[in-house]
Order: structure tokens, then C-alpha cells, then sequence
């Protein structure tokens, strides 16, 4: 018997979910495409339709247009940027600004903000976006305040005199589920920016803007590409005044994206839903196992019910996500697990259709992440593969050490 069963949500939906048993009648949602389901909006959003011409926005190669057109140049706009933008940017409520990578997209709100702002972060958050608070620090041009975004009540206490809040749920790589509503909601009352990193999360599982955030931030290059084979990132915001700060920014420090990225980007963004649905299932799979195994010493992921997060997670997100991090003894035997997976690959990236594992402490900046921690993303080959191979690795890895 399992010490904690994971649950599976299914794809959140914009309206109740119909049970099958049910008959589906027409409430005229066709004509309200705001009613409309996320998984219709990732496949209809950002198209052109226009008779005789094709389904797809096709990309613009083009450095340069003929005056008299809305562009101009290539570093001020390009059509396959602005689908992307646009079915990005109803997924996830908001206006859309996309950006060369991940971190161009953290840099476009960090390095942005006036000389002396106070910020609010994860203590325990991404490496990127801690790395750069720390740069910014070192050259005088911001403050900041670490917290540890699931202890609420420090993030409230840290507010008092700060400027900008920024938030990951779940964190990376330790998978904390932070109280947003209740955290947004106070941010918002002391006139604090606050900025969600929705990475991990993806708009399946929630949509920051809606609970009150002033920004979310994606990483592309992960779950919205999907395939590992681009570099992508985009900031969505609900003030059209804040996209065009935004797309200034954008064009003045030449952060854009490439053409055939933002291609690539969109065309993955069209079976993320499919996609989210299916790791999610197995990461819930291989979290529950993963619990049960003799040479694991803890599993975090938010949808085991022992989890600390579970209850968070059970009202605030529509599911628990794909990503699961799982701790053995000691740094040694972790890396002998990551060398004796056949099919799970070892790499620090995640969210493609291939499941990856990463020792996150092996890396400058991960001081706090326990040494043993084995970071998870979980991909699109069958659980029961991948449960093999973790298996095998697992008992290999402390069998051939004993």
C-alpha cells in the first residue's frame, strides 16, 4: 500500500466541466469566445483566417518591410511574434510581449525597475532569476528581501516598504506551493508590483493575472515549446500601458525573438494541453511509487496528499503538474542514479516531450537545495517505461555502492 496516493486533475477548463453522462447543449459559446475552453483557445488563438489562405501564420524572415506598413523593421515587430503573443496572451488573460529567452524575460522586468527598488523573492526559486537580483544587487541599482514564498506570513511581513513581489508557484526546484490569492490580494492592497513566474504552473493550471498578479512570466523554451529545441520567454500583463513599456524595452535592448523560434513556440503551444494532461498523469504515477521506494527518502510533489502543498494545490491550481523532485541519501548515490538511467535523460533544461533529471545542487547558486535532491520532468514516453528505468537505476545505483 502507498504511504500517499497522488492525484490526477484533469486540464483546467474556462466553465464547469460537463460530465459525460450529461448532454451538451448549445448556450451559444460559439459566439463568446472568451467562454471558450483552453484547449479550444490553444489550438484557434493567434490564427488569420482569411479565405484561401492557410490555417497557420507562416513565419516572416524579413529584416526589413516597404514603407507604408504597420512594421517598418525587424527589431519592431514581426507577424509570427504577434500570433504567438496573441494565443499566448488569451490563455492567459492578459497582453503578451515575447522575448529572446526565459531570462531576457526576467530581465525585461528586473533591469527595467528605477535605481534604489526594493524586491521580494524566492529564496528557493529559480537560479536564473536569483542570479540576476544578485548581479543587480552588487552594482547598487536594486535592494532585496529573500523569503520563502510558502511561509505566507514571512511574505507578508516582507511587503512592508518593498516595491515589487516576485513569486514562483510551484517553486523551482523544491516544488512549494505558495498561498497566491491570499498573497496577491496583500500585495495589491500595499501597492506592490507583483510578478508570477508561471513556468512550472503553465495557464492550464492557473492564471496569476486573474488572481491579481501584475505580471506573469514564462520561460517558452520549457512546456509552451515543448520539444526542446528552442530558446523562448514572454512576460503577459493585463495593463495595455505595461505591454507597451514592455515592447519599448524590447526593442531598445534588442532582446527578440528569433522567427523560427517564436514559429516553433507557437506551433507547441497548440498541444500543450494534450500534452500537460499526459505528464501530469504519469508524474502523479511515478510520485506515488517514487514514495514507496526503499532508496527514496522523500518525494516532493504537490499532488501526493502527504505533500505539504497538497491542500494549496487542491483549491488554487486545476492540477498538480508534471514536474516532481525526489531526494536520496547523499550527492554520490544521486549521481549514480542519473548515470545508470537508460531512458530518462540526464540535462538541466525540462518541459519537453522527453522526461529529464537534473541534481540541481550540483550547481553554483543551489547551495540551499539539498545535495541528494533529484529533479524530475517528467515527459510523454509510457509511465511504465519510465517507472522501469527508475527503478533499475535506483536499486543499481546503492546496490553497486554497498
Amino acid at each position: 500500500m502507498s504511504r500517499a496516493r497522488a492525484f490526477s486533475f484533469q486540464c483546467p477548463t474556462r466553465r464547469a466541466h460537463v460530465r459525460s453522462d450529461e448532454v451538451i447543449r448549445n448556450t451559444e459559446v460559439m459566439d463568446e469566445p472568451t467562454k471558450w475552453h483552453a484547449e479550444t483557445l490553444a489550438i484557434v488563438a493567434g490564427r488569420a483566417p482569411q479565405p484561401g489562405g492557410p490555417f497557420n501564420v507562416p513565419p516572416t524572415f524579413a529584416s526589413t518591410y516597404r514603407d507604408g506598413g504597420a512594421i517598418g523593421y525587424g527589431r519592431w515587430g514581426n507577424p509570427t511574434w504577434s500570433a504567438f503573443e496573441e494565443a499566448l496572451g488569451e490563455l492567459e488573460g492578459g497582453h503578451c510581449v515575447s522575448f529572446a529567452s526565459g531570462l531576457a524575460a526576467v530581465s525585461a522586468m528586473l533591469t527595467s525597475l528605477p535605481l534604489a527598488t526594493t524586491v521580494v523573492y524566492p529564496s528557493n526559486g529559480y537560479n536564473g532569476t536569483r542570479g540576476l537580483l544578485e548581479r543587480l544587487v552588487k552594482e547598487g541599482r536594486l535592494h532585496t528581501r529573500a523569503v520563502d514564498v510558502v511561509d505566507t506570513s514571512e511574505v507578508l511581513g516582507a511587503l512592508d516598504g518593498a516595491d515589487v513581489l516576485w513569486l514562483e508557484s510551484p517553486t523551482n526546484p523544491l516544488l512549494g506551493v505558495a498561498d497566491l490569492p491570499t498573497i496577491l490580494r496583500a500585495a495589491r492592497d500595499a501597492g506592490v508590483i507583483a510578478v508570477v513566474d508561471n513556468t512550472f504552473a503553465t495557464p492550464m493550471l492557473q492564471q496569476p493575472l486573474a488572481l491579481g498578479a501584475t505580471a506573469v512570466v514564462h520561460s517558452a523554451t520549457k512546456y509552451i515549446g515543448g520539444h526542446s529545441d528552442l530558446l523562448m520567454g514572454a512576460v503577459v500583463v493585463s495593463d495595455a500601458g505595461l505591454r507597451d513599456e514592455l515592447v519599448e524595452w524590447r526593442t531598445t535592448h534588442g532582446a527578440i525573438p528569433g522567427v523560427m523560434e517564436a514559429y516553433l513556440a507557437l506551433r507547441g503551444l497548440r498541444t500543450l494541453p494534450v500534452r500537460f494532461a499526459r505528464q501530469q498523469r504519469t508524474a502523479a504515477e511515478l510520485a506515488e511509487r517514487l514514495d514507496d521506494h526503499r532508496h527514496v527518502v522523500r518525494v516532493r510533489y504537490p499532488g501526493l496528499v502527504t505533500d505539504p502543498g497538497f491542500e494549496r494545490a487542491s483549491t488554487q491550481l486545476g492540477g498538480f503538474g508534471a514536474m516532481l523532485s525526489f531526494e536520496v541519501n547523499d550527492a554520490h548515490h544521486a549521481d549514480r542514479v542519473v548515470e545508470l538511467l537508460r531512458l530518462i535523460v540526464g540535462g538541466t533544461s525540462l518541459g519537453g516531450v522527453e522526461s529529464t533529471i537534473d541534481r540541481r545542487g550540483r550547481w553554483k547558486g543551489e547551495e540551499l537545495v539539498p545535495e541528494g535532491l533529484l529533479r524530475l520532468s517528467v515527459g510523454l514516453e509510457h509511465p511504465a517505461d519510465l517507472w522501469a528505468d527508475l527503478d533499475d537505476a535506483l536499486n543499481g545505483a546503492f546496490t553497486h555502492s554497498s
